[in-house]
């Protein structure tokens, strides 16, 4: 099978492995051998003039000729590269570089800054949107002092050589540099092979690598089933070892990994293999210990499990179709369930004052622990708690189109759209509402503020009965 899905791989490259590259003064330096490397360690070069042609943003390309006119050896990097030899459209193309971020911020004064502490690198902005991630060579940190068992990685600023940076990376199919100006890649740690064969493989010892940044299994998960790729036994087995250090992660890194599983497309697969290598357990425990455990479930357990995959199938099915759920609605999706058993065990019934009690509960942990602003916490809880209202009945006191124009009505809609799929059930309900939905936005505003008016006099009507009877 070829690399170049879309062309094949005689359009898209020829390999010229371990011969020198034609002359590019800029960039030689980073094809010869450290005089500390052995020969051997010469990286694979490619030519693939179609799959440059393929690079469709004009800003990293102005960002790499401008660093390789001063001096500078600067490549493509990463997922980019990845996704363009197998056929997809890369989202972002970020830059690697010889030169520091203080020398990429001389460069391009205008329009960059520097960002981060543990990993310090350049953002360099082209309008409003465009953002070229540029980030200069690593290599390998040095070990802490005093601690040789821990493996974690605090800070990452020790700059190196292109083969250096790509032996420091993650997986091999994102350890890749293509160089647009010369249409080559550059492979030095066998990433070609590794997506011909569509494995995923860290590069170094997988245990070291996931001690060095437990995050990367959640990163494994991601590529393995956004891209059907197998992951190596090897790493697999240490993802399961290596689980629990997810716990010392940054849970806001930890958070954008879970919703980028989420909006992915494939988070039912992707929560298939948090649960079987026991990460779910460490990011989020209340929703491992929810599902019940892998082997020997209860029934209830079952049932629970058995909704929670439905959901993700329904989620899944919706972002195929171009739908891509807010922060708030993900974290409704995963706690829904959690919080509908709190309700029924603690016996709440009809009291909505418990129920966005117990709902605080649980996701005001999760967004202090994941530094989430107040709003995505509120929103959260006010979706999760509206559910129960699509489902009552009419009364005198409820004005279902002012529901309709709430600020988080849409979230919640979608949340009980996406339930409805997923049970069988509700599907009648969810239209009934989607219908008032378009109905209240197309009231013009004296019919909306006369409702709110019928509101607050019914409401103090209420309230005057409430007086009289307590004296």
């Amino acid at each position: 099978m070829g690399l170049a899905v879309s062309a094949g791989p005689a359009t898209c490259y020829r390999s010229r492995h371990r011969v020198p590259p034609r002359s590019a003064p800029s960039h030689a330096s980073a094809l010869k051998t450290p005089p500390d490397e052995p020969p051997g360690d010469r990286p694979r070069i490619i030519d693939a003039p179609d799959l440059a042609r393929r690079v469709r943003s004009e800003n990293a390309e102005r960002v790499i000729s401008r660093l390789a006119r001063n001096g500078h050896e600067a490549y493509l990097v990463g997922g980019c590269v990845r996704d363009l030899l197998v056929g997809r459209r890369p989202k972002d193309f970020d830059v690697a570089t010889s030169a520091t971020p203080r020398q990429v911020r001389r460069l391009f004064p205008r329009n960059s800054h520097i960002i981060g502490r543990r990993f310090r690198l350049v953002h360099v902005r082209y309008g409003a949107e465009s953002i070229i991630e540029t980030a200069t060579f690593r290599r390998e940190p040095q070990p802490r002092e005093g601690d040789d068992e821990d493996l974690l990685i605090v800070e990452d600023n020790v700059f190196g050589t292109a083969a250096e940076d790509a032996r420091r990376r993650d997986f091999t199919v994102n350890g890749l540099f293509l160089d647009p100006n010369a249409e080559r890649i550059i492979d030095f740690v066998g990433g070609l092979e590794d997506l011909d064969a569509r494995l995923l493989r860290t590069i170094g010892p997988p245990r070291v690598r996931m001690q060095e940044d437990p995050v990367r299994i959640l990163r494994a998960i991601k590529f393995a089933t956004r891209l059907d790729f197998h992951i190596e036994d090897e790493t697999w087995n240490a993802m399961c070892d290596t689980a629990p250090e997810l716990e010392r992660s940054a849970p806001p890194r930890v958070l954008e990994e879970i919703l980028r599983l989420m909006r992915s497309g494939t988070a039912l697969g992707s929560f298939r293999k948090l649960r079987r290598c026991g990460a779910l357990q460490a990011i989020l425990p209340e929703l491992d210990s929810y599902l019940g455990p892998l082997d020997h479930p209860s029934e209830a357990e079952r049932d629970r499990s058995e909704e929670f995959r439905r959901l993700l199938e329904a989620l899944d099915n919706d972002v195929h179709g171009g739908y891509e759920p807010t922060t708030p609605v993900c974290l409704a999706l995963l706690y829904h369930g959690i919080v509908e058993r709190d309700v029924a065990e603690r016996g709440v019934g009809d009291s909505m004052t418990e129920l966005a009690r117990l709902t605080g509960e649980h996701v005001d942990a999760l967004c202090e622990r994941a530094r989430l602003s107040r709003r995505h916490s509120g929103r959260t809880r006010r979706i999760l708690v509206q559910q129960d209202t699509f489902l009552r009945g009419s009364s005198r006191h409820f004005r279902p189109r002012l529901f309709c124009l709430g600020e988080d009505f849409p979230e919640a809609l979608e949340l009980f759209r996406l339930r409805a799929a997923a049970l069988g059930r509700g599907w009648d309900i969810y239209e009934g509402w989607a219908e008032r939905y378009r109905e209240a936005r197309a009231m013009p505003p004296e019919e909306v503020e006369a409702e709110r008016r019928k509101g607050r006099r019914r409401g103090g009507r209420r309230e005057r009965r409430r007086r009289r009877r307590g004296g």
